[in-house]
């Protein structure tokens, strides 16, 4: 596998314009830490973007979409079909995403990188096609290594043509069915936990369908308990979409771009990305904790703290578009709201 670029170095965040923006907020006109978590967010992306007052007025989305060998073994609720049916939905602008990011006002990039019943090339469509489906992972490894490093590649490019396009933050998302099943057998492979505190609903399991689902999660992680490295859990276990978030949020910090981190799957990636390259962490902000069992252990593993908890489990990236706007008003409150002085106010 030539995936020697993911151990490149990542960028440091700006200590010297997050300590300016820390500053600031500790002049603005409202006592200090009022505004809780905003405040945090702007100083976090003024470090990221080495600017005193952030803004985020370019965000890119991008969505990767790949079908699972896994979903054979009865893990979802939904059919494998959904998936090529979804690319369609997202190229005719009808899916969650798709209003969000134009509400947004921003670039929303679909990838498909592999779906059993292939749609071919659509318009608004990358087409990074890799094969119909992993395999499944309780009886082989879900990628070759070829497969991998072309899954890892698709991210890498997504996050570069964002960089190229003058983005200031990084938004990834997910769309496969059978995939809250890979992402719970990564996350457990990595946190070496029993699958049944892991394994959730995912599109809307019933209470037998999710133990069903943990049992199959459970046989994957016994046939590849040896795998050895974070790397390999990815690999093994994983998904084509799963494997292109983590490539892009490791060339992302390595490219100095932001990222805003999505739901259960999107965390799964961002927690393998962070053990194979663990200065990527740094450029990781977290949108919401979703409704997913097993969300929440994963954000504590890596000591995220969301912006929303909203009940969802949609994926797609929906999550993360849904802080956006929280996010830009952080940065608008720290960059127009008038220090003490400037408004004649007095300090405490």
């Amino acid at each position: 596998m030539n995936i020697d670029w993911l151990h490149d170095p990542c960028r440091l965040p700006d200590a010297g314009s997050a300590a300016a923006a820390r500053a600031r907020q500790a002049c603005l006109t409202k006592p200090p830490g009022s505004l809780g978590a905003l405040e945090t967010a702007a100083v976090t992306l003024a470090g990221l973007q080495g600017a005193e007052r952030p803004s985020l007025g370019r965000v890119w989305i991008s969505v990767f979409a790949g079908d699972h060998g896994v979903a054979e073994e009865g893990v979802s609720a939904f059919p494998q079909a959904v998936t090529g049916e979804m690319l369609r939905n997202f190229a005719r602008g009808g899916a969650a995403i798709s209003v969000l990011a134009r509400e947004l006002d921003a670039t929303l990039e679909v990838v498909n990188l592999g779906t059993v019943n292939d749609p071919g090339p659509l318009d608004g469509v990358r087409r990074a096609y890799i094969a119909a489906q992993t395999a499944n992972a309780t009886l082989a490894p879900a990628m070759t290594p070829a497969q991998f490093e072309a899954a890892l590649q698709a991210g890498h490019d997504s996050v570069h043509a964002a960089r190229a396009a003058g983005a200031n933050l990084f938004v990834g998302g997910e769309m496969g069915i059978g995939n809250t099943t890979a992402a719970a057998a990564l996350a457990c492979g990595l946190l070496d936990v029993a699958p049944d505190l892991l394994a959730g609903a995912g599109t809307g399991l019933d209470g037998p369908g999710i133990v069903r689902k943990a049992a199959v999660v459970q046989r994957a992680l016994a046939l590849h308990r040896e795998a050895a490295t974070p790397l390999e859990w990815l690999r093994r276990v994983g998904g084509f979409e799963i494997a292109a978030l983590a490539g892009a949020y490791v060339a992302a910090a390595q490219c100095g771009l932001p990222v805003l981190v999505d739901g259960f799957i999107a965390t799964a990636a961002a927690l393998a990305a962070v053990r194979v390259q663990p200065g990527c962490r740094a450029w990781m902000m977290f949108s919401h904790c979703s409704h997913e069992r097993g969300h929440a252990r994963l954000l504590a593993a890596l000591e995220a703290e969301p912006l929303l908890d909203l009940g969802l489990r949609l994926g797609e990236a929906s999550g993360a578009a849904l802080a956006v706007p929280l996010l830009r008003l952080a940065c608008a409150l720290h960059g127009g709201m008038a220090t003490f002085a400037e408004a004649g106010v007095s300090e405490a």
